[in-house]
């Protein structure tokens, strides 16, 4: 395959779709969007020219649009946001037979993924994701949403897009700080499933945060197709036995509860990363996970100068923020760990000392 050449990769079920991966992509939107007379484009107000590249697209395969531009990052992702992305659609006079296309990072596609899934009870999506976060999480899987006061994504619905397009020529005008945070869940797949992307890190590691290197489109396409195996058996969370789609929350139960108390203003990937050290003692300290694959978490995310300690003092509304996350099951905690690189498992109601204690080694006072 030459690099100009789009990978498709495929996720599976009852609505399959395909996400490209290459350079060059965004003839690819209209492609997908066949029959549809209007479409709104969601986008960042900080970032107007994504939206109308992909609107320019749009226009010249004969398409209506309707820009709606919406907050930066978690911002975004509110009830009043929400609303307002109703009244464009309304006053557009969008109908079923229309679309909705999502343009940015992961909250915007989050963000229209979730108006795509109420207006009329379902119009077309397609995602345009122009963040490495966004390329490989949260545009893959079909789940959208917005958070509330009590939590991050406590409201949503799963609605899987007519397809995802990852234009790598979008990160080469990512600031250096996103770049890096969205290698945070990467390497996550590379923990749970696919030790290879661990390997390429740790030979590469300039090359892992080039966006122009072959290293970082590898990084891509293979986190994207651990989750679009992951996802393709299991869309809803609700495959019985096994970890199904839980497996993609490696990292995320104390990752959310940072983002939680710092109100947002920590990078998701950031706080994942976090995450990802946290979990690791965690395993550790259950007698879980070996040593040295635990202290390969923090060589890796170190490698790419990803956090791996949080402020200490805040184990009370960490905790608290812990106890609303959606893996948990009435008052029993449940966390993702791993029994090796590439092996995970459940942890499930785990000792308030050991939770404690897993906290005390990701600490600043004791990094």
């Amino acid at each position: 395959m030459t690099d100009d050449q789009a990978t498709r990769i495929s996720v599976r079920g009852d609505a399959p779709y395909d996400v490209l991966v290459g350079h060059d992509l965004l003839v690819e939107v209209p492609a997908a969007l066949a029959g549809a007379d209007r479409v709104a484009v969601v986008h960042p107000r900080s970032r107007p020219e994504d939206g109308d590249r992909v609107a320019t697209a749009l226009s010249r395969a004969g398409h209506r649009v309707t820009p709606i531009a919406v907050p930066d990052a978690e911002d975004a992702k509110t009830a009043d946001v929400l609303a307002s992305c109703w009244a464009e659609l309304g006053r557009a006079g969008f109908t079923r037979s229309d679309a909705v296309v999502g343009v940015g990072g992961g909250a915007t596609t989050d963000l229209a993924g979730f108006v795509a899934a109420t207006w009329l009870r379902g119009v077309r999506l397609v995602h345009v994701p122009t963040t490495l976060l966004g390329m490989v999480d949260a545009a893959v899987g079909g789940k959208t949403g917005i958070n509330t006061a009590q939590g991050k994504n406590l409201v949503g619905a799963f609605h899987p897009p007519a397809a995802v397009v990852c234009d790598l020529d979008s990160l080469a005008t990512l600031p250096a700080v996103d770049l890096v945070a969205g290698l945070a869940e990467v390497v996550k797949a590379g923990f749970t499933t696919d030790p290879v992307i661990l390997d390429l890190v740790e030979e590469w590691p300039a090359e892992a945060v080039d966006p122009s290197s072959g290293v970082l489109r590898e990084l891509v396409e293979r986190a994207v197709q651990v989750k679009a195996d992951v996802v393709s058996d299991d869309l809803r969370e609700s495959r019985p036995g096994g970890l199904g789609r839980e497996v993609l929350n490696y990292g995320h139960t104390f990752g959310h509860a940072v983002e939680h108390v710092e109100q947002y203003r920590w990078r998701h990937g950031h706080a994942v990363s976090v995450g990802l050290a946290y979990v690791a003692a965690l395993g550790r300290l259950a007698g879980r996970l070996p040593e040295p694959d635990a202290e390969r978490h923090l060589r890796v995310l170190r490698l790419l100068g990803l956090p791996t300690t949080y402020a200490a003092g805040r184990w009370e509304p960490l905790r608290a923020a812990m106890s609303i996350d959606k893996k948990t099951r009435g008052d029993l905690l449940r966390f993702v760990v791993l029994d090796g690189i590439g092996s995970p498992g459940l942890l499930e109601g785990p000792s308030p000392e050991l939770l404690e204690a897993a906290y005390a080694e990701v600490s600043e006072e004791r990094s």
